[in-house]
């Protein structure tokens, strides 16, 4: 699934396809000058990261033209494989009514209560992924909450 051989990078299209089966990530912004990581809930639109918020630090940051970066990973226990897809570009809001419907059709609902009424887009300009095979977990020295763990299972 979109992986170049045995150099554990995905591909730019095995990227999208993760980041199409995700539903939440992390969104990195600088905040005075420091980064900060925001989970936010997302959908893939028009090969961009789309996500709602209220009005706040993200907002905020968001509207600045800083760089920004998100991030998912996962672990396959039936390929013992760990994952991890990085996106970095700009950010800008969604006001278009059309756009905006659009990503509401993609089911984009988000987790917190609360009005979540801003849309912001994360265009990536830079994709790149990684898979790798973990190491055998320790039956009797491995967390009980380790993911490694089910393939004992």
């Amino acid at each position: 699934m979109g992986d170049a051989p045995n150099n554990g990078k995905i591909d730019f299209e095995g990227c999208y396809q993760l980041l199409a089966g995700a539903v939440v990530g992390r969104l990195a912004l600088i905040v005075d000058g420091h980064p900060e990581i925001f989970p936010v809930n997302f959908v893939l639109e028009r090969r961009s990261i789309a996500f709602r918020t209220a009005f706040g630090t993200k907002l905020w940051e968001s509207m600045k033209e800083v760089p920004a970066a998100f991030e998912i990973d996962g672990y396959d226990p039936a390929t013992e494989e760990a994952w991890s897809v990085t996106a970095r570009g700009g950010t800008s809001l969604i006001e278009d009514p059309d756009e905006r419907s659009a990503v509401d059709a993609l089911g984009l609902e988000p987790w917190q209560p609360g009005e979540k009424s801003h849309y912001v887009r994360l265009s990536p300009r830079v994709l790149t992924g990684r898979r790798f095979k973990v190491k055998a977990p320790d039956v009797w020295t491995t967390r009980l909450n380790d993911e490694r763990r089910k393939s004992f299972e």
